[in-house]
């Protein structure tokens, strides 16, 4: 992974996770992360729409764009002609780590074991996604498999809120984190994105006041 990009994430603190089902929706969200304070989205491959939602929004030259939930080649392959600066994956494939390597997408692959982040060394990867983060113990599993491994640093996702953003983003071995509060799919679901904007920019804050 590129130095400036793992800068950027670091600087930005938090990556918002978007599983957009309407690509119409595309450019008024991702004018809400921009104003808020937060240029930078992880599109899952969850949904249809997430091809034309990473284009949209990497089209606008002013954000880092990510695409996650990236399970196959083809995925990597239609995330990185969309515009896709980097890819996350909920587990370490290391066909899909291979492809992407090839193809020159940075990768985050989920990791929860020690024999994942053995996998994921094995690629030259040093930086990890910690995934479902809560689901497995949360900051003090993430602890305890940073330990042995130095150098290696965690993007934690799944289960991170603004009740626990803190405590992960004082551990210095945690690049960003990822989380979908501030975009959930309620705040915008009258079709005005005020309400994501607003989030964004306190998310934004607390992320600041967590890393000064």
């Amino acid at each position: 992974m590129s130095s400036s990009l793992a800068t950027a994430l670091r600087q930005h603190a938090l990556v918002p996770v978007i599983a957009l089902e309407n690509a119409d929706q595309a450019t008024d969200l991702a004018a809400a992360l921009v104003d808020g304070g937060l240029p930078v989205a992880e599109v899952t491959f969850r949904t249809a729409a997430a091809e034309s939602v990473i284009r949209t929004m990497a089209s606008r030259g002013d954000m880092l764009v990510g695409a996650g939930t990236v399970l196959t080649k083809e995925q990597a392959d239609r995330a990185k002609d969309a515009g896709a600066t980097f890819a996350v994956s909920p587990g370490f494939d290391p066909n899909v780590v291979n492809h992407c390597q090839n193809i020159g997408l940075p990768i985050f692959p989920g990791v929860i074991t020690p024999s994942d982040i053995c996998a994921a060394i094995s690629h030259g990867l040093t930086e990890l996604k910690f995934f479902p983060a809560e689901s497995f113990g949360g900051l003090s599993t993430l602890k305890a498999l940073a330990g042995p491994f130095g150098g290696i640093e965690f993007m934690p996702t799944g289960g991170i809120s603004e009740s626990n953003l803190a405590s992960y983003l004082a551990f210095d071995r945690v690049i960003a984190c990822g989380g979908s509060w501030m975009v959930a799919p309620k705040l915008y679901a009258d079709g005005n994105f005020d309400a994501v904007r607003a989030a964004v920019a306190e998310a934004v804050t607390l992320a600041k006041s967590c890393r000064n």
